[in-house]
């Protein structure tokens, strides 16, 4: 157990920057202190020194994970194209991490870093900040003691905004909703989806390289169905320009006796509505708050947004590494199956049926179309 942890940066300016606060959250750690920074844009390499606190700066995060001795890397950059290296890199130089969403580019990438964590015993939590919210616990509480019976069907849909709406949303947002589908589902054994672009399914000619360093994507509607555990099945879905308002980014958890619905964030909206028949407008019943105080109590935690899901994820993380029979909330394992699912989408179109969970076939579907 060390007295403080010592904690390298790697950032991108321009290319991914520092992620949703990967760099700030430190500050804010009595157990970690920040030792050095690494971007290679001289600019914001000192701006990053500077707001952090850091001790020193690189231009090269190899040089930083050679020279300093370092206990955790935070993989900072929202563009992923560079994840893998740098996870791998920050592994081998026996470091845990703390990594910005989506995890990786595609399958092999994800088992070389989880290969590259499990050889070192090395602990990695990824910034889904819904699974560190307190409300969390409640809902799966509830659900276990029988708010909303039992579960039929767990649905799930992106963001759907104007310019991402459809494969980009997947990647970027869908982890999240992803993530927490499994959360309450469990892990799902097949996937069936379809990919339309401009209302034609998806061929080799859609194919191209997506913003932000995630690799080929293609599709501006999905659809994807998942068998999960118990007989319950997972919908996503992610059309551009479809988006409701307020947001329905977030899932949707049918059962015999009511609905939840849960959004994302550090303390999402949650609300559950006990009527069978799912549908307010014929029963009567009304919607009812969820917090981390219990169904139709107020919250009374502070909203802290993304830095104070930033600030749960690391101190769960520094958990772990302290006891280290334990896994953090949202662990390597779990990265890697939010990019299962992701691919099993493309897989299945690529395959025009169902396919199984886990993939045999490791490489982007979409580079085999």
């Amino acid at each position: 157990m060390a007295d403080k942890y010592r904690v390298g940066i790697i950032g991108r300016t321009g290319r991914g920057n520092y992620g949703h606060g990967l760099d700030t959250v430190w500050r804010e750690i009595d157990r970690a202190e920040v030792i050095a920074v690494a971007d290679d844009d001289e600019r914001g390499r000192w701006a990053a020194r500077s707001r952090t606190g850091a001790e020193r700066a690189y231009s090269d995060y190899h040089k930083m994970l050679e020279e300093e001795k370092l206990d955790i890397v935070a993989v900072a950059p929202r563009w992923i194209n560079e994840h893998r290296d740098m996870m791998v890199a920050a592994a081998e130089h026996g470091c845990h991490i703390y990594t910005e969403k989506p995890f990786c580019r595609d399958l092999t990438e994800a088992d070389a870093i989880v290969s590259a964590c499990e050889m070192r015993h090395l602990k990695l939590a990824i910034s889904h900040q819904t699974r560190w919210t307190p409300t969390l616990e409640v809902v799966k509480r509830e659900i276990e003691n029988g708010l909303i019976g039992r579960v039929l069907e767990i649905r799930g849909r992106g963001k759907e905004d104007a310019r991402r709406g459809g494969g980009e949303d997947l990647w970027v947002l869908g982890s999240h909703v992803l993530d927490l589908m499994r959360v309450f589902g469990g892990d799902p054994t097949t996937c069936h989806a379809t990919v339309y672009a401009n209302g034609e399914p998806v061929t080799r000619s859609h194919v191209h390289e997506g913003p932000e360093g995630i690799g080929p994507i293609a599709g501006d509607a999905i659809n994807a169905t998942y068998t999960l555990p118990d007989g319950v099945t997972g919908f996503f879905g992610s059309h551009r320009a479809a988006a409701g308002s307020p947001s329905r980014f977030g899932i949707q958890i049918f059962g015999t006796e009511g609905v939840i619905e849960f959004l994302t964030g550090h303390l999402p909206a949650c609300h559950v509505l006990q009527d069978s028949s799912w549908s307010p407008g014929r029963s009567g019943k009304k919607w009812v708050p969820i917090s981390s105080n219990g169904v139709g109590e107020a919250e009374t935690l502070p909203r802290t947004g993304l830095h104070g899901g930033n600030v749960l994820a690391v101190n769960n993380l520094i958990d772990c590494i302290e006891n280290p029979e334990q896994d953090p909330k949202c662990s390597m394992y779990d990265a890697r199956w939010t990019v299962e699912m992701i691919a099993g989408v493309f897989e299945s179109h690529r395959t025009g049926g169902p396919v199984t969970l886990p993939l045999k076939q490791r490489e982007n579907p979409l580079t085999l179309l």
